[in-house]
């Protein structure tokens, strides 16, 4: 089996798009699905052209992307979702509520795979292959949420939506998420390996 992440925001159009290219990047060689979609998708609309050039200048390939609306047919193949804000994942649940344990803010799981120790890498590690050691990652990360260290703010979990906004808003926007997409990034390529 192949991995399924699904990044998933508003338009689909900016945060989710620019997350999915620069996850596929860090996951090259992994075997891992990527794919993205929004909660009011711009239906068939390429990446807003903002979000293009920030995936360009941080070595992601925007060309090709049209715009999806997010289903529950699409989420029940999927094994991590990754949403922009809480707001996201709200919907995703009622979409999907059996999602709940797999839906994280990408900035919220970045957090969440920094509470791993020895102990869980071990599991993750016993697990026969790739795909079964990521759902383990993502079962660990999801019973992590009650010992984890809540950010004061909870909208620290969330990125800051930049559709519409202006420049400054729009690096903010990038400033939240790639950082914790960088941060995922290598956590689940040394799981899907084992942890050597």
């Amino acid at each position: 089996m192949t991995f399924r992440i699904l990044t998933v925001c508003t338009g689909n159009i900016c945060r989710s798009p620019l997350a999915e290219q620069l996850l596929r990047r860090e996951l090259a060689g992994v075997d891992a699905e990527l794919a993205s979609a929004g909660t009011d998708a711009l239906t068939g609309y390429p990446m807003d052209e903002r979000a293009a050039a920030y995936a360009l200048q941080l070595g992601a390939d925007p060309a090709g992307h049209a715009a999806r609306q997010l289903t529950s047919e699409e989420l029940r193949e999927t094994d991590l979702v990754l949403v922009a804000s809480r707001r996201h994942r709200s919907r995703v649940v009622e979409l999907l509520p059996r999602r709940s344990r797999s839906t994280f803010t990408v900035r919220e799981f970045a957090r969440l795979l920094d509470t791993l120790n020895s102990d869980d890498r071990a599991e993750i590690a016993a697990e026969a292959d790739a795909d079964a050691r990521l759902v383990r990652l993502v079962d660990i990360a999801a019973s992590n949420r009650g010992v984890a260290e809540l950010p004061e703010d909870p909208a620290d979990d969330d990125i800051v939506d930049p559709f519409r906004q202006d420049d400054a808003v729009y690096a903010a926007s990038v400033e939240q998420l790639v950082p914790a997409v960088r941060s995922i990034g290598p956590v689940l390529r040394r799981a899907s390996a084992g942890f050597p």
